[in-house]
Parts: C-alpha cells; structure tokens; sequence
C-alpha cells in the first residue's frame, strides 16, 4: 500500500513538476510574460484546488479513501493529457485546472493511510518514503519531461506523461485494500464521527502544534515551489544551459539529492525522537537552517566554469545544489508524522487537508508568482539575471520557517506528554 500510494503521489507531482521545464518552450510559442506564467503555473493551479482540498479531506474521514484516490489519479492524469492538447494560453490554463481537481483529493487521503498501517514509532520513516513522491516527480517530471520536450515538443511531454497516472489508479483500485481507520490508535475507529466542521476548525486552532507547523511549513512550500517550478529556466537564463541539460541536472542530480535528504530525515527523527520527542520538529528545523547558505552559494556563483559529464555541461555551482536539495527535503516527513501524532484519527483527513490547502494555496499558489513578479520588476536593473534575484528572495522565507519550527517545538512536546489529542 505505502509503495503504491508513493507512486500516486509521485505521479501527482510529476503532472505538477512537468511545468517548471516547460516554463520557457510554452512561453515562447504563447507570447506570455514571467508574471503570466508565474500566473498558470502557480495561482491558476493552487486556486482550484484550495477550493476542494477541504471538501474532499471532509469526504476522505466519511468515505473508503482507497477509492478515492484511485478516481482522482486517474482524472487529473487525463487533465494532464488535455494539456498537451491546449490551443492557447487559456484553454491550457482550464486543463492545468482539471490536474488541480483531481490532485485536490489525494494527498490528505494517502496521509491518513499511512498512518493507520504504520505506529507512531515507524511513522516518520514510513512518512519519508511517501513524501519520495515530489522529488521523484521532479525527476521524472523535470528529466524526462526536458527530454522528450527536447525531441518531441512539450506537448508531447504532456501527452507521454498522462499514461502512467491512470495505469497506477487501475492498480491502486484493483490490487489495495482500505485500512481500519485509527488501528495505530488505542482504540480503533469503526465508524467515522460525525463531527461538525465548525467543531474540527475549532479544535484545529486551538491545536497550538499544529498551527505553528502548519504555517513554518506554509512558508516552506512558498519558497520551495518556487524554487522548483523556476530553477530550469534559472539554469538555462543565467548558466546558458541547453533545455535539455537544465532538466536532466534539476531531475537527475536535484532529484536523488532530495530522495536521499528525505530518507535520511525519516531514518534520523525516529531514531532522534526515541531518545527526545523534541527532535521530531528538531529535524526538519536543523535541516533548513544547513540549507540556507547552501541556496545562497548556488544562486550567487556565476562562475562560468562547468565540467562535461555522460555529454551534460554541468556548471559547478550545481554542488552546492545537491546539497541544498539534501537539507531542504528535510521538513516534509518529519512534519506530516508530528501532525499524525497530534490530531485524532476521525478529523485527520480534514486537518490534513486543510494543512495542504495551506502548502498549495500560499506555496504553490502564490510562490511562483511572486518569482515571476520579482524577476519582471527587477529587469530593469539586473537584466537577464533578474531571475537569479528574485529566487535569492526565497531563502528569507526559509529562515522565517526555522524560527516557527522552533516555536513549535514546545507546544508538540506538551501535546505528547498531556496526551491530549486534538
């Protein structure tokens, strides 16, 4: 189950992902400006699916979420193929629509799952494998997407990548079973509750835990998306990279930089956490501080100097990349295990999806568009590295981020210990 629903979740950010290596050919062919493509790959999307996260995590605690699942991989992979089928700026923005609805009901889902096959001292560990899905949606979606956009024209890199997602639905469907909701749990939920959401939203609040989690990794995946969707045509701007080289260093040097971050994270906070509960947060805090002037060096090293490597011309900044892409991977396992063991198994469907919204709306929402704002206005003075600048920005919000982890740390800590559960 935690393998297939990985595969879910990578697919997903595969059909998210594929558009950072597009950003330039689409562009091109459209006439349209940072701003508009800031617009279509992270408003546009995070718009629609805010608007459903939470109606589809309510349905989630009350409904099998096997099957679930298994329908919106399959719709938002056919929305991916419409993609490619687009005849202007507008009718691909409906398409990339159709890819948020059906992501909109997936990953608070797949989260709970997880959570009721695996014990809070395995969780982390379990969490990390899941949260793979990004980074090997960025391989894929960057490596692969770059390559066949190369040869075949990024429509057709909309179009090859759709296949996958409905074959892993049929599996998901055919092969999976639901789980008993809150087996992990003292005492098991044999029918969902039927609270009132003004009951959860309230209890949600008053959660001081998952709050201040919830807006450090807010902030995160507002920096983080950015990065990601923006980084390729960072590369190809600044480094001079081919389309093609771009994508296939973002997703085959960035891509295990962060699977091995991620398992690494999941591995150390439970073996951390055994010994003091602190480091559950501790992790993802310590993590994103190392990062930091990690991102720093790789965005302001304008070094021309590259090396040729299995016919790739690689700039030597991209060390400090790898690197960056280690530690930055360090929050997402570690944070979506915390969650689990603070919010009770009847509403973690909805809390879950509500934290998402969060990620989607703030982070994937308004986090590329910002770097397209900031790299139009500062053209005037910076030129053709507008883009280096405006991604430097980022990694302020990074370090707003540790200060909130930390901040969170005492109220996680007293959630365990009082076990109260919210």
């Amino acid at each position: 189950l935690l393998l297939v629903l990985l595969l879910v979740y990578g697919m997903s950010m595969i059909d998210r992902q594929i558009m950072g290596v597009l950003i330039e050919p689409i562009k091109k062919e459209m006439g349209v400006s940072d701003s508009a493509m800031g617009l279509l790959t992270g408003l546009a999307f995070a718009l629609f699916y805010s608007i459903l996260a939470v109606p589809f995590g309510r349905f989630a605690d009350r409904t099998n979420r096997r099957n679930l699942i298994a329908w919106c991989c399959g719709g938002w992979s056919i929305a991916t193929g419409l993609c490619g089928m687009a005849v202007g700026f507008w009718s691909l923005t409906a398409a990339r629509v159709g890819v948020a609805v059906g992501e909109a009901g997936s990953t608070a889902a797949s989260t709970t799952m997880i959570a009721d096959v695996y014990p809070p001292e395995q969780r982390s560990r379990a969490m990390s494998v899941f949260s793979l899905g990004p980074h090997l949606g960025s391989l894929v979606g960057l490596g692969v997407g770059a390559w066949i956009a190369q040869h075949y024209g990024w429509r057709a890199a909309f179009l090859w990548l759709a296949v996958p997602g409905v074959v892993i639905a049929l599996v998901l469907r055919l092969t999976c079973r639901e789980p008993l909701r809150g087996a992990q749990e003292a005492r098991p939920v044999t029918q969902a509750v039927a609270e009132k959401f003004s009951e959860v939203m309230a209890a949600l609040v008053a959660n001081k835990a998952f709050v201040r989690l919830a807006l450090a990794s807010m902030l995160m995946a507002f920096a983080g998306y950015a990065i990601g969707m923006w980084n390729t045509a960072f590369l190809v701007r600044s480094h001079g990279l081919q389309l093609k080289d771009a994508g296939a260093i973002m997703g085959f040097i960035g891509g295990p930089a962060a699977i091995g971050g991620a398992l690494l994270s999941g591995w150390l906070t439970d073996v951390m956490a055994k010994r003091d509960a602190r480091w559950q947060v501790g992790a993802p805090l310590l993590g994103t501080l190392i990062s930091v002037p990690l991102g720093l060096a790789f965005y302001l090293n304008d070094s021309p100097q590259s090396l040729q490597l299995a016919g790739l011309q690689i700039p030597h900044a991209i060390g400090f990349y790898g690197l960056f892409a280690v530690f930055s991977s360090f929050w997402a396992a570690p944070v979506f295990a915390a969650l689990t063991n603070v919010i009770a198994a009847t509403r973690l469907a909805t809390a879950l999806s509500i934290y998402n919204l969060l990620l989607t709306a703030v982070g994937g929402g308004l986090g590329p568009l910002v770097v397209g704002l900031l790299s139009d206005a500062f053209t005037a003075h910076a030129g053709h590295e507008s883009l280096r600048w405006a991604l430097v920005c980022m990694l302020a919000f990074y370090l707003l981020a540790v200060l909130i982890y930390g901040w969170a740390i005492k109220p996680y800590v007293g959630f365990l210990k009082s076990k109260k559960i919210a």
